[in-house]
């Protein structure tokens, strides 16, 4: 659920409320869902397009999504949709990353990836 809560939380950042209509009071710089899922998808783009600011705030923020194609909690084909609903809501600074034969875990390549987009997003220099 973890993954769920992180894009919910940048729907609800971009949109500057939660869903229940309380203010949403956390600037976020990054957004990282792992083997998740868009709990919103179905009303994310009709809010993002009635608030210009809600659409900046989207297209500014950073988001990976990694999702492995035999994930067997979270089926690849909602970590894809969620990334396209995304897209077309606005949040243009999103990375959408398939692994192959990944189920619903990480692996190495994974934190690699995720360390590298981190550095990077975030202007970050990379040591080891």
């Amino acid at each position: 659920m973890g993954a769920a809560v992180a894009l919910h939380s940048a729907a609800c950042y971009a949109h500057g409320k939660f869903t229940s209509g309380i203010p949403y009071p956390i600037t976020l710089n990054a957004v990282i869902s792992l083997s998740g899922w868009l709990p919103c998808s179905r009303t994310l783009r009709g809010k993002m397009e009635s608030l210009h600011i809600a659409v900046r705030r989207a297209a500014s923020l950073p988001i990976l999504l990694g999702h492995g194609r035999v994930d067997e909690v979270v089926v690849y084909r909602n970590g894809e949709r969620s990334a396209e609903i995304l897209r077309n809501s606005g949040f243009s600074f999103l990375t959408f990353k398939p692994y192959n034969g990944l189920g619903h875990y990480t692996i190495p390549e994974e934190m690699d990836d995720l360390c590298n987009w981190l550095s990077s997003s975030l202007g970050l220099s990379r040591s080891r």
